[in-house]
C-alpha cells in the first residue's frame, strides 16, 4: 500500500464547516469504493490548503478511472464549497501494509478479514494478497460500501472475541456460525460478487474450540454437511474448502500446529 496526500485548496470565501463537510464526504466516498483504506484519515491545515494523508492500495488508486459515481459526484461538488480539485501526491510505500495483488486473472477469491487487517477484505485465492475493491464490479449502488461495512462488523466482532472481556460469546457466534447474521450477509455478498465478476467467491468461517483435533478434522461443511477437509492447508490458514457452498475454514486454532 501507498501513503498518499490529497491537497485541497480554498479559492474563494467559504466556512470551516463547509470545507470540513466537503472534504470528509470525498474521503468517505473514496473509502467506500476501496480507493482509500482505514477509518482514521487526518487532514492538515496549511494556510488556505487542507491536506489529507491517506493509505491507498496502489500507486494509481486515486486515478479518475477508478472512481465510483459517488466519488465523481463528491469531487464535482467541491467547487460549491469553495474548493479546487485536489492535487494528488504519492509520498511512498507503507512498509507495514500488505501489498495488493497484481495478477491479471483471478481464478477464485476469498472474502476474509481479521481485527488486524484494514486492507481489502477480498483476497486472491491463489496468492492470498488483497484485491483492491475498485478493481471489482460494484455489487450495489455503484460502489463497495456493503463490503466495507461487512468488514467493519466482522473486525469488531473478532476484536471483541479476541479480547475476551465483554460480549465474547455473541461476537464469536457472529464470525464462526453459519446461522449468524454476519455469515448470511457475507455469504450473500460472495454470491452477488460471483455473479457480477464471474469469479467464484468463497466466504471464510472462523473456527476455535472443539473437543479434539481428530473430531475437528472430521467435521463436515456446516451448510451442506458434505466432506470438505483438505489434504494440505491453503496458505497455511484454510484446512477446509467446500466448492459446493463456496466456503473455507481453518482447523480450530486450539489444535492448529
Amino acid at each position: 500500500m501507498f501513503v498518499t496526500e490529497l491537497d485541497f485548496e480554498v479559492y474563494c470565501d467559504t466556512s470551516m464547516a463547509a470545507v470540513e463537510k466537503a472534504i470528509n464526504y470525498c474521503l468517505d466516498c473514496l473509502r467506500y469504493n476501496g480507493q482509500v483504506i482505514g477509518r482514521e484519515l487526518p487532514v492538515l491545515m496549511k494556510g488556505t490548503n487542507f491536506v489529507a494523508r491517506v493509505i491507498c492500495p496502489e500507486e494509481d488508486s486515486l486515478h479518475p478511472d477508478n472512481h465510483s459515481p459517488q466519488v465523481n459526484l463528491a469531487f464535482k461538488q467541491l467547487s460549491d464549497f469553495g474548493l479546487l480539485q485536489p492535487k494528488v501526491k504519492v509520498v511512498g510505500q507503507d512498509m507495514n501494509s500488505d501489498p495488493s495483488d497484481e495478477s491479471e486473472k483471478v481464478s477464485w477469491q476469498i472474502l476474509y478479514t481479521t481485527h488486524l487487517h484494514t486492507c481489502s477484505p477480498i483476497r486472491h485465492g491463489e496468492t492470498f494478497q488483497p484485491i483492491p475493491l475498485y478493481r471489482l464490479p460494484a455489487v450495489a449502488n455503484g460502489d463497495q460500501k456493503q463490503f466495507i461495512k461487512w468488514q467493519e462488523d466482522w473486525s469488531a466482532c473478532d476484536q471483541l472475541q479476541m479480547n475476551g472481556s465483554v460480549v465474547e460469546h455473541p461476537a464469536l457466534h457472529e464470525v464462526s456460525s453459519s446461522e449468524s447474521r454476519l455469515f448470511k450477509r457475507g455469504w450473500d455478498l460472495c454470491r452477488r460478487m460471483a455473479v457480477v465478476s464471474g469469479i467464484p467467491t468463497y466466504l471464510y468461517i472462523y473456527r476455535v474450540g472443539g473437543e479434539s483435533k481428530e473430531k475437528e478434522l472430521a467435521r463436515k461443511c456446516p451448510v451442506c454437511d458434505g466432506e470438505w477437509a483438505l489434504e494440505e492447508p491453503i496458505h497455511e490458514v484454510f484446512d477446509f474448502k467446500c466448492d459446493e457452498c463456496r466456503l473455507v475454514s481453518n482447523l480450530s486454532w486450539d489444535f492448529k500446529d
